[in-house]
């Protein structure tokens, strides 16, 4: 009874579910109330509902784990990529999902990369050799001749 409450309280935007109301919505296989979660739910909700349905295990959340897998919060793109590989319903998706992480890989190793770059790199410009000072000290040389 207190997890349907939790629910309705989830819904009103008032609370959110708690790791134990989770843990419960998945032994008894509740994949609307998980998805809901999912979609509606804070960082921390969001990746544990991802988690929770990989145990429901039902091919009718893989809407929703797509859409979860370009979350922001990578952790919770993480957990539903590790969903929906458990889940495995189609060809398609295994290829999506390895894309993904694909992509992932190289956006670390060009960030690291980059980083590591720029690390020793010295910038040459100057306070005393910036364009707007020198423009400033030419105009002052040229005041200082006489007109003719």
């Amino acid at each position: 009874m207190l997890h349907h409450i939790t629910y309705l309280f989830f819904k009103l935007n008032i609370i959110q579910p708690s790791e134990s109301t989770i843990v419960f919505w998945m032994d008894i296989k509740d994949v609307p109330k998980l998805e809901y979660a999912l979609k509606h739910g804070n960082y921390n909700t969001r990746k544990l509902a991802a988690e929770a349905l990989a145990h429901a295990g039902q091919c009718s959340s893989v809407p929703v784990l797509l859409k979860a897998m370009n979350d922001k919060v990578q952790n919770v793109s993480i957990a539903a990529l590790n969903t929906l590989e458990a889940l495995g319903c189609n060809d398609d998706l295994v290829v999506t999902i390895t894309r993904k992480r694909f992509n992932w890989v190289k956006e670390v190793r060009d960030r690291a990369a980059k980083q590591e770059a720029n690390k020793d790199k010295k910038h040459n410009i100057y306070r005393w050799e910036r364009a707007s000072k020198k423009s400033f000290e030419i105009v002052k040389e040229r005041l200082k001749r006489p007109i003719r």
